[in-house]
């Protein structure tokens, strides 16, 4: 199993990025929960502000897990085995297997398809060059607006596609 360890300077950046990220969605909780405006919505008991800041990681670290699953799901689509998985989670090849039970041995992509972030993409060679139509993670439907000069230019357009749509 290996583990993943970060340094003293990348672990005070990442605080930083998600206290950023945290505020905007913690003020919004907040705010809806209050009724109050912006400007009074943190006037309250210090126990209230301090729950409300929980609830909002809360919902980070679920929305973390759900990134970790197509992580992992993408990880086993291209091979990755639960050994590996766990190794990169820091747990066993039995923890990751339980965590992710879909993630390894899906069927493999047909012939002129990808499937990446949870999402799949169709390669199709035409008139014009290789064009692309994907559906993410999220259900939004996208498609190449022009031919692209090979099928990894288009995969690579599609990817993009897909890693903004999880």
């Amino acid at each position: 199993m290996t583990t993943v360890e970060i340094t003293p300077q990348e672990r005070d950046e990442l605080a930083k990025a998600l206290l950023a990220a945290l505020e905007p969605l913690a003020a919004g909780l907040r705010a809806r929960a209050t009724g109050l405006p912006v400007e009074r919505m943190w006037n309250a008991e210090p126990v209230e502000v301090a729950l409300s800041v929980l609830s909002a990681w809360k919902l980070v670290d679920a929305e973390v897990g759900r990134l970790a699953a197509v992580a992992a799901a993408t990880a086993g689509s291209y091979g990755a085995s639960y050994e590996q998985l766990g190794g990169a989670w820091g747990i066993t090849r039995q923890g990751a297997r339980k965590k992710w039970p879909q993630a390894v041995n899906r069927p493999a992509a047909r012939p002129g398809s990808i499937e990446l972030f949870g999402g799949s993409a169709e390669l199709v060679e035409g008139e014009g060059g290789w064009r692309w139509a994907a559906t993410g993670a999220d259900g939004e439907r996208g498609e190449a607006a022009a031919g692209h000069r090979s099928r990894e230019e288009a995969a690579a357009h599609a990817g993009a596609f897909l890693a903004a749509h999880l």
